[in-house]
């Protein structure tokens, strides 16, 4: 009898350690159930696709934000740097009459470069990555409604904006309406962004230094390795995803706003840290970095589905992130 009980405990323990130890994946597969329960529009064509279009920005901002968190900083500026790279690229393609190559390449460049001055503001100049990054976050925006003049710079049409959106083409219309828009090539840069830096965390020396600096930045220091430069060119990273989110922004709205991604910057955080990456550095990953952007998505559109005002999403949502911010102190501790 006692032998039964003492398995059922350690059953029990085994249990609760593995849903404690995969509460992004539940948390996910319960808000995705609750979804489709709530709202018989969840699981259409036209919402799925809306799913994908409105945090594909997000998922390349966040995969940025990602490995800054890893070493144990923070970035303020992603979400400037989206407005940058959105004005950019409408900037390049209206006023510069560049090709659309440059008009990715250009912008960039600039915010990578900015990106980089975070950098080495933070491991060279020893200045606290809140401080680094609230800098820089206040330069980019000023820049971004520089170049804009402090309005929107509409894109040219038939340049970038089919990357956003493939209208379906069928002869009978009622099917066209059903099925919406799809969104093939922006859920393809998703998958490829997330393997790419799963890839780098999983198979490359890079991406293990990085966890390492996180978790023991000193041993790591005293093993030979530069961890100036290493810190340095997470910051740059960052940059250059930021500076992508704000082209496919501006493809999807086909306007180059100097206020794109105000913001943000709170929701990658929020993202990394419901996706398991840890504040204090040392930990997370990228695909539960992206369910972590879409935990957030699920809770923005259902509210929407239900109409529910937007300042009662906004408490849900913050009840949501210390919730599971919780779960995310109790695992660590629990290791």
């Amino acid at each position: 009898m006692e032998k039964t009980r003492s398995a059922s405990l350690i059953e029990r323990k085994t249990i609760g350690k593995f849903l404690l130890e995969n509460n992004t994946y539940v948390m996910f597969i319960c808000l995705f159930i609750a979804c489709s329960l709530l709202s018989k529009d969840f699981f259409s064509w036209r919402n799925i696709g809306n799913l994908i279009r409105q945090n594909s920005a997000y998922t390349f901002m966040v995969m940025g934000m990602l490995f800054v968190i890893i070493t144990g900083g923070i970035d303020l500026s992603v979400g400037a740097m989206v407005a940058l790279g959105s004005v950019g690229s409408a900037y390049v393609l209206t006023n510069l009459g560049l090709p659309v190559f440059l008009a990715f390449i250009l912008p960039l460049a600039l915010t990578t470069i900015l990106g980089l001055v975070t950098g080495l503001l933070v491991s060279y100049a020893k200045m606290a990555s809140f401080v680094a990054s609230l800098a820089m976050m206040t330069m980019a925006r000023g820049l971004a409604l520089v170049i804009a003049n402090g309005s929107p710079i509409i894109v040219p049409k038939g340049s970038i904006e089919q990357i956003a959106t493939i209208k379906l083409i069928s002869a009978t219309p009622e099917l066209t309406k059903t099925l919406g828009e799809i969104t093939p090539l922006l859920g393809l840069f998703i998958l490829i962004i997330v393997l790419v830096f799963w890839f780098i965390q999983k198979y490359t020396s890079y991406g293990r230094i990085i966890l390492a600096i996180g978790s023991n930045e000193t041993a790591v220091r005293l093993a030979g390795i530069n961890v100036r430069a290493m810190k340095t060119s997470v910051y740059a990273i960052s940059g250059l995803c930021s500076g992508f989110a704000g082209i496919i922004a501006a493809t999807r709205t086909q306007v180059g706003a100097p206020v794109a991604g105000m913001g943000w910057e709170l929701d990658a955080i929020a993202a990394c840290v419901i996706g398991g990456a840890s504040l204090s550095g040392g930990s997370g990953t990228a695909f539960k970095a992206l369910v972590g952007v879409f935990v957030l998505a699920l809770i923005g559109n259902i509210m929407n589905l239900l109409a529910i005002p937007s300042y009662p999403q906004d408490i849900i949502k913050g009840a949501i992130i210390i919730f599971a911010v919780l779960l995310q102190t109790k695992s660590f501790k629990d290791e």
